[in-house]
């Protein structure tokens, strides 16, 4: 059904103002994710805002996004020593999880999607509201024989690749949240396989949305270079910013965009 989801948004033309509300969005976006995460609450709801249909903005978001996450696995490299089997334990899981949630994003109409993302954009918001105590439990101990320690990690990668191919935004914060409940790790560690799993999720999603999705490539061509220099600054001066004030603005943005598109959609 991908006639039924904008079969003219790849052909869309982005005028020099949109241009301009992109290239802010895709730079505070960047340098969020970078300090607090949620960054995608603010490069979606900039694609809805210059016209785009919610799943064009949804698969144009994932492929402006994406590079980042590579950017991310390289930064915290160190912190993947000694996870190697548990990598290549959930990278599978990713995968599935991801090709299912793109492919259920795809073959559904429009009117799904567009009923179903408010709930997602006020749920990844309210996962990001909660990060800071989903985070703490990672340090707390858990107790599970190997076996069943590998299945319930299996499954919270599933679902988050599956949330993450049908609806990316937030993806880094609902993926942490899922492994601290069930991995025995510090914060950095978990982190680090956080950022693997996104990196792979998110060439899932290139794969699929570049063919198949109403990508709108000037969107994406003014997003992807200024998600990146933000990502980038926004780790330089993580150390220097408030992340409570500006999980603040996340949070109250989020739960604005979303309670509309609720509106719109019913």
């Amino acid at each position: 059904m991908l006639h039924d989801i904008g079969s003219n948004a790849r052909g869309a033309i982005v005028t020099p103002t949109q241009a301009a509300l992109l290239l802010v969005a895709g730079l505070a976006g960047g340098l969020v994710n970078a300090v607090a995460g949620g960054g995608s609450l603010i490069t979606f709801p900039a694609l809805l805002g210059i016209g785009l249909p919610p799943v064009s903005a949804n698969v144009s978001n994932a492929l402006s996004v994406a590079p980042g996450y590579a950017a991310s696995v390289l930064g915290s490299r160190a912190d993947l020593t000694g996870q190697g089997q548990r990598v290549r334990q959930a990278i599978p899981a990713a995968v599935l999880g991801a090709l299912c949630g793109s492919a259920l994003l795809l073959s559904t109409p429009r009117a799904v999607f567009d009923v179903v993302v408010p709930f997602l954009v006020l749920g990844a918001t309210a996962m990001l509201a909660f990060q800071a105590p989903l985070r703490r439990l990672a340090g707390q101990s858990r107790v599970h024989s190997p076996r069943r320690a590998r299945a319930t990690l299996q499954l919270a990668v599933f679902l988050g690749g599956l949330y993450g191919g049908y609806f990316n935004a937030a993806l880094g914060v609902l993926l942490v949240a899922g492994l601290a409940l069930v991995l025995d790790e510090s914060l950095r560690r978990v982190g680090a396989l956080k950022n693997v799993l996104s990196a792979t999720v998110g060439v899932v999603t290139i794969l699929i949305y570049s063919v198949f999705g109403p990508v709108n490539w000037a969107a994406t061509a003014v997003l992807v270079p200024a998600t990146m220099i933000g990502g980038y600054l926004g780790a330089r001066l993580a150390s220097r910013l408030s992340s409570r004030l500006l999980r603040a603005v996340i949070l109250t943005f989020g739960t604005v965009v979303g309670l509309v598109l609720l509106v719109r959609a019913f």
